[in-house]
């Protein structure tokens, strides 16, 4: 059965673009361009992932996280923005992982199917330890945390 990874970007060339990125990854892709039919549409159908972007009308990013983590926080999220400087944050919060745009596609992808291969167990290890972080997935960004 395909992995479902929830798409959030109010930018429909990204979620075109990405959308037929993850589908030819054999991913079912769920689509939305808000942050409110990102909350809905994660709680309707309960995707294995979600690529969730902040800048988005009616529903900011981090509430839509907040709406998802809360309500299933075994889902993995990774959060692709184009805000500098949002690493705190997301490790704060205890995102999974963090992209700046552009995206890196191969590390993106990457990623993506590391964080599906997770079993139940390692995943709640992993989010439970003291040594969780957010993965940073920007080489060369200028928020960079000591260490990752």
């Amino acid at each position: 059965m395909k992995k479902r990874i929830l798409l959030a970007d109010d930018d429909v060339s990204v979620r075109q673009m990405l959308g037929r990125v993850l589908e030819l990854e054999d991913y079912g892709v769920v689509s939305a361009k808000t942050g409110r039919e990102a909350a809905a549409k994660f709680i309707a159908e309960v995707p294995d992932l979600v690529l969730l972007d902040l800048n988005m009308p009616d529903k900011d990013g981090w509430d839509a996280f907040d709406l998802m983590n809360r309500t299933h926080p075994l889902v993995p999220i990774i959060i692709i923005t184009a805000r500098p400087q949002q690493y705190q944050r997301a490790a704060d919060l205890g995102v999974d992982a963090l992209m700046e745009k552009p995206l890196d596609l191969p590390l993106l992808l990457g990623t993506i199917a590391s964080l599906l291969a997770e079993s139940e167990p390692e995943r709640v290890r992993r989010l439970t330890s003291p040594d969780y972080r957010t993965i940073f997935l920007n080489q060369n960004a200028t928020d960079r945390p000591e260490g990752t």
